[in-house]
């Protein structure tokens, strides 16, 4: 039997980070509303699969496309997809499970069809317009954090951002963690000032240089970023950016990011 769109573990996680659901008039209730499992469910579909939200089959009972992608923008201003990442590390954390001795950081391509928020030309096409999302992830591909931009951004203008993104971890006895230890990062991210600052942060920056002859060694560790990358397209809707706003496609980002989360526990 196929696994479910919806697993109960994450229904569990994320039922009490919803927003109550709005109560029914008693006189003239109208049409039923669509329960947050049913909008849910109709976002995991469009996640996994890539469809347009008007394309949402209404067989499956999860509502109009229309429907499910207004609630995604209400949990998205609500904070509801970062809350959720942000528990899942936590998990993580508390069981041991993340690894702060390193990490590395990547970014990765997504072509926007007919453009939209935060979007640029490509750089080695410049004819498709599309977005990058920028990573850190620990030793093992966990994302730390996730960030969006246009696809003209340079990766190392978008360094110390994605470092900022990562959120203090709670979870074991101590002060919450934040940073790693070491940053490792392609030649893409060579810049002494950006390596001064990470050292400003207490992190050892481990990132190639450039005019310099390949074979560093450094791409033993920094493979689980472009592996978490090749997790991450699995979800057709990031591959393939069809939402002109940049809230609603950062939304599906850091959801992917938590169902990544959620694999490792």
């Amino acid at each position: 039997m196929a696994q479910p769109l919806l697993s109960d573990a994450l229904w569990q996680r994320i039922e009490a980070l919803l927003p109550p659901m709005k109560p029914r008039r008693f006189r003239f209730p109208g049409r039923k509303p669509l329960t947050h499992r049913q909008a849910l469910t109709g976002i995991l579909f469009v996640l996994r699969t890539g469809i347009r939200w008007n394309d949402l089959p209404c067989e499956m009972g999860c509502g109009s496309g229309s429907a499910c992608r207004k609630r995604l923008q209400e949990w998205q201003q609500l904070g509801v997809w970062d809350d959720l990442h942000h528990l899942l590390l936590e998990e993580l954390q508390e069981t041991g499970k993340i690894d702060w001795s390193r990490a590395a950081v990547d970014s990765s391509f997504a072509r926007a069809l007919g453009g939209g928020e935060d979007t640029g030309p490509n750089p080695t096409d410049r004819g498709r317009k599309g977005s990058k999302h920028h990573a850190v992830v620990d030793a093992q591909g966990i994302p730390l954090s996730a960030t969006l931009t246009a696809a003209n951004v340079r990766d190392v203008k978008e360094l110390l951002e994605v470092v900022d993104a990562i959120e203090p971890v709670a979870g074991q006895v101590g002060r919450p963690r934040q940073r790693p230890e070491e940053l490792y990062g392609d030649r893409a991210y060579d810049s002494e000032p950006h390596r001064q600052e990470l050292r400003d942060r207490s992190i050892d920056p481990q990132l190639a240089e450039r005019n310099t002859e390949h074979g560093s060694g450094l791409g033993v560790y920094r493979w689980v970023a472009e592996r978490f990358f090749s997790w991450l397209h699995r979800y057709r809707k990031l591959r393939l950016r069809t939402d002109w706003s940049s809230a609603n496609h950062h939304g599906l980002l850091k959801l992917a990011c938590s169902l990544i989360c959620l694999s490792f526990l």
